[in-house]
This record gives structure tokens, sequence and C-alpha cells, in this order.
């Protein structure tokens, strides 16, 4: 079944907590898995943005997972945070939200042991306002949020570069901060957490907003974006992940195959209509 978490302190504190006693264990403990042992007879638990991710399993789970003798359930989460932590503590099994420059900073900061197992999609990051109707009616003086979080927000700062919004620091690329921008062009800009970044677009001259956020806001990115990102190259796939050692659990393998079938791909194009891109593959 899918399942709608409306996230409280009272969790956040549980599942930081839990991850505070798991963090250091093997793979092999059997409290580091959601199913412990990876029973194929026990659901497989993942965690998930509401849309797409959310919405794309729900599709495998109501037309694909049975057939495949696969027991899936989703749990939504809102933020950027909880998805891993709850897999890195064992209340998940997996999760599908992120991308590997995300992922990688995030094992850095949180010395989490989280990895991808395959690539699903891209959702291109945009550019979007209310008030504008082309990014050259951007002028001096404007405000631009941009998402807080590190891979996102020098993604943003990147994209605003690229169409020449702002100057940045030679080689800094999607690694970029705001005090990497050597010539702003006149423009104030606003850090907020992703998920907030639709909610201040009345608030904002122009917001760079993730592909998810952006379609959970009712934004259709192919059509409403003043500037989207290129599809060719991008390194931000977004994949299905577990806990280091949980890789080649049989549930966790029949869902990755699941998830780049060929039924996938139809519904991600026929749903988004290229504001979502299926991406398939290995996860690197």
């Amino acid at each position: 079944m899918r399942k709608n978490i409306k996230l409280t302190a009272g969790f956040a504190a549980t599942t930081a907590l839990a991850l505070g006693l798991t963090a250091c264990g093997t793979s092999s403990d059997p409290s580091s898995s959601a199913s412990g042992s990876g029973d194929a007879s026990k659901a497989l638990v993942v965690a998930a943005s509401p849309t797409p991710h959310g919405d794309i399993l729900t599709f495998v789970q109501k037309n694909l997972a049975e057939k495949a003798g696969l027991k899936l359930e989703v749990r939504e989460f809102t933020d950027y945070v909880l998805p891993n932590t709850a897999t890195q503590s064992g209340q998940v099994d997996a999760n599908f939200f992120q991308h590997k420059p995300y992922l990688d900073d995030f094992n850095q900061k949180n010395k989490t042991t989280i990895v991808p197992v395959v690539d699903v999609h891209l959702e291109p990051l945009g550019l979007y306002s209310k008030s504008l109707k082309s990014v050259k009616d951007i002028k001096p003086g404007q405000t631009v949020a941009v998402p807080n979080d590190t891979t996102n927000g020098g993604r943003a700062l990147q994209l605003l570069a690229d169409n020449g919004l702002i100057t940045l620091k030679p080689g800094v690329g999607t690694n970029a901060k705001l005090s990497d921008i050597t010539d702003k062009k006149g423009l104030e800009f606003k850090e907020l957490e992703a998920a907030t970044v639709p909610r201040a677009l009345n608030d904002v001259d122009a917001a760079v907003i993730n592909g998810n956020y952006a379609i959970e806001a009712e934004l259709q990115p192919a059509k409403d974006a003043l500037v989207l990102e290129k599809a060719d190259g991008n390194p931000y796939a977004n994949f299905l992940a577990v806990k280091k050692g949980n890789e080649n659990d049989a549930r966790v393998q029949k869902l990755a195959k699941l998830l780049n079938s060929p039924e996938v791909k139809k519904y991600i194009e026929d749903t988004y209509k290229g504001s979502v891109i299926p991406a398939f593959g290995a996860a690197k």
C-alpha cells in the first residue's frame, strides 16, 4: 500500500536516535534492514518523494509488482533528509528520491553508507517566475530564490551562469556557492530549503526549482520554465538506493528491474511529457 507520511518532530527524533544507534553497525547486522533478512515474503518498504518518485513506485505496485512476486510498500516523505536516515537506520529498506551528487555529499556529512542501485529518471532543474515571461526580463535589483543544500544550490547557480545571469569563478561548476559568484549583475539571492522554493514564487522575481517540487506545485517544467537544464550528459539521474550491503536483496533486485522496464518508461513519458525523462541504467 501507499502511505503518506506526515513528518513530526517525534518521528524525526526517533529517526535520528535510530541512526545514531545503527550507523556503526555492519550490513550483516540483522537490525540494519526494515525487513530483517530480506525475506521475499515480506514487503519491500521504500521511502520516496511524493512526485514523481512515489507516483512511479505506485504505478509499479499496482501494475507490475504482483506478477513479479514483489510485495511493495511506499512511504512518502516531503524532505531530503529523512529518507536517507530512515534507510540507514533500517526503518525502511530503500529509498527513491535523490541523485548521486546529493547522496555523496549526504554520506560524507552524516557518515551514512547509502549506495545507489539503479538509475531511473532525470528531473531537469528549472528557473520559474510568476511575473516574468523570459530570462531576458530578469534585471538588476531583482531577487532570485535558490535551494540552500550544497548540491542543488550549486546546480542552481550553474544554471544561472549558463544562461548569463551571473558569472562564477572558473572551474567551480555545480559545486558553486554564493561566495563563488564573481558578478551578481545586480541580482539578489534568497536561499531556501528546496521543498519550500515553489511557495516563494509570489515573493521573489524568479526561483530555481527542483523538478519534483515544480511538478508538485502544478508547474509544467517543459512548458513553464524560463530555462531548463539540458538532459544530455546530465549527472543528476535519480535512483533507487539502499544501505550498503543490501544491494543484492532479491526484493531490491526485482524492484530495480521493474523500475527499468518498458512499462515504466512509457508511464514516465506519457505522464510527465518531458518534465521527467527516463534515464535507465546501472547507477554509478
